[in-house]
């Protein structure tokens, strides 16, 4: 089931013992040239169980604190996070949503059944206003997903001229009709989601038509200019993003990519809490094949776009479970254990490699749903709890706008089969992929000190590396560290704090050589100055 790469048939606890050496790595401060965008760490809030109703929304008049009708607590948090960028109002919920129903007196709003997600009836009450008010207050850029499946080009022309014109034009006289007189700033705009599957079930040649129909008219208004982004492939369909290249090149800022930690789309996908150490390490292998993901439809975009005008957004990604038992079917609530916190941080690392290309990424989901950073009680009880993978977020925040460092560190590796949750229903094995026991990312902050995070997977074994420090002198080092005793351990509304951050001590700075020991199953961020 599972094996070194070193070879087949050594014990697991023999080839820890005997690679359990000292590694030796150089951070060349002077190296980096392609910053970090911050929008690398967006969040992604859908129409989908209770992300927006009970998650960011309880309204005016709810008993639940709340500014304006967003939950303070939840909104204090993500404020905490220096949140870049958010989408909605979906994922497949977009291309079912009309969003004039969601916008007016909220008594006279018609409701609305959730068609994707678990049937549920909504009241419209968080419209168009109340998202992108939202995002003001966060200080984050919108970024729309709009309806192409189920909705027509008048449609989606009038939602953007509604959104961005200052002119006396008829949708800028009813949005102030609505209460709204200045225009808002929206800049990313998503003409459609997913069109090869809940989106249209489309063929890319079908939407490369589509698209350029609905682009012709999604003018720009005033001052605001659209970053406009073409629905793209679902993880290894290199032949969608290559048909768009050749079809849409020249009209899309940017295309999308989704891509999720997830055992299929058939059947059972685990639990999120109750693993074995076998899908634990394929869960942080499959996470970090996103690598090789991004480098195939990377090479596609180059061959075509050498210049790397068109950007690749990884839109929708993070770890996908089995709901949790007890909850609504179909509302994708699952909870968040350390192992999710590995997730988000490999994956992180992944994306600062590749920032030439990758302009955006947006974790599935910002509340109660799937990877989420935050988990409000399902009860109405006002419980707020943040998540292992909101640590991870929150821990990182240094690498936003940072100049990414390349750094060189050699790891023993595990390989998992591929086919580990099809193999118990008797399928061939079809392959391994690696997973690397160590992980490490360097940036040079906006301040001017190094920002250096490290993650040890290895469920049992502590290590020691070594970095040398060179093109910049230091004196200072200091951080946090991300660990519990087991890698599924997770907070809940009576244990908050299982899993939170705490202060690192194991770093020791002389000469330029930081040596640090970094603990089993541990993520640790440094600041070095």
């Amino acid at each position: 089931m599972k094996k070194f790469l070193f070879t087949a048939t050594i014990s697991l606890a023999f080839v820890f013992n005997a690679l359990a050496q000292d590694a030796t790595v150089t951070i060349n401060t002077k190296s980096g040239t392609q910053k970090i965008p911050k929008e690398i760490y967006g969040q992604f809030s859908e129409h989908l169980g209770s992300c927006i109703y009970g998650g960011l929304w309880v309204g005016e008049n709810s008993p639940i604190p709340n500014i304006n009708g967003y939950r303070k607590d939840v909104f204090e948090a993500l404020k905490a996070l220096k949140i870049p960028v958010m989408r909605w109002p979906g994922g497949c919920f977009a291309d079912d949503y009309h969003w004039m129903d969601g916008i007016g007196p909220k008594e006279k709003r018609p409701s609305l059944r959730n068609n994707n997600w678990g049937g549920t009836i909504e009241d419209n009450s968080f419209g168009t206003h109340e998202f992108l008010n939202l995002c003001e207050m966060l200080g984050c850029e919108p970024y729309i997903s709009g309806n192409v499946g189920s909705g027509t080009v008048k449609e989606m022309a009038q939602w953007v001229e509604y959104m961005t014109s200052d002119g006396d034009t008829p949708m800028a006289r009813l949005r102030r009709q609505n209460g709204r007189e200045k225009a808002w700033h929206v800049k990313y705009f998503g003409i459609g989601n997913e069109a090869w599957g809940c989106g249209g079930n489309m063929t890319p040649e079908y939407y490369s038509n589509e698209f350029r129909k609905f682009n012709t008219y999604l003018r720009n208004q005033g001052k605001n200019r659209l970053y406009r982004i073409a629905s793209g492939a679902s993880d290894y369909d290199y032949n969608w993003t290559k048909v768009l290249m050749e079809s849409i090149g020249r009209q899309m800022n940017g295309v999308s990519l989704h891509y999720y930690t997830c055992s299929g789309w058939n059947g059972p996908k685990g639990s999120a809490l109750n693993f074995d150490n076998d899908q634990y390490y394929w869960a942080l292998g499959k996470c970090l094949e996103i690598e090789e993901v991004i480098k195939k439809h990377k090479a596609i975009m180059d061959e075509k776009d050498p210049e790397g005008k068109i950007g690749l957004l990884v839109d929708e990604w993070g770890t996908w479970w089995d709901e949790e038992p007890g909850t609504i079917p179909g509302h994708l609530y699952q909870q968040n254990a350390l192992r999710d916190a590995f997730v988000a941080a490999l994956s992180l690392n992944v994306f600062h490699k590749y920032t030439d290309r990758v302009k955006m990424t947006n974790i599935a989901q910002v509340v109660n749903v799937l990877q989420s950073m935050i988990l409000t009680d399902q009860e109405g009880t006002g419980h707020m709890v943040l998540t292992p993978t909101y640590h991870v977020f929150e821990m990182y925040t240094p690498f936003q706008e940072a100049t990414y460092i390349p750094i060189d560190l050699k790891s023993e590796i595990v390989q998992v089969s591929k086919a580990y949750f099809k193999e118990k229903e008797g399928a061939v094995d079809a392959g391994y992929r690696p997973c690397p026991i160590l992980s490490a990312t360097a940036a040079k902050a906006t301040d001017g000190s190094i920002a250096l995070a490290i993650t040890n997977v290895s469920l049992d074994k502590s290590k020691t590396i070594e970095f040398n420090i060179e093109g910049d002198k230091v004196k200072n080092v200091s951080g946090r560290i991300l660990t519990s005793k087991k890698v599924s351990d997770y907070n809940d509304f009576n244990h908050p704090n299982v899993v939170a951050p705490t202060v690192f001590k194991d770093a020791k700075l002389k000469n330029n050589k930081l040596t640090v020991k970094i603990p089993a199953k541990s993520i640790v961020v440094l600041s070095i100055k």
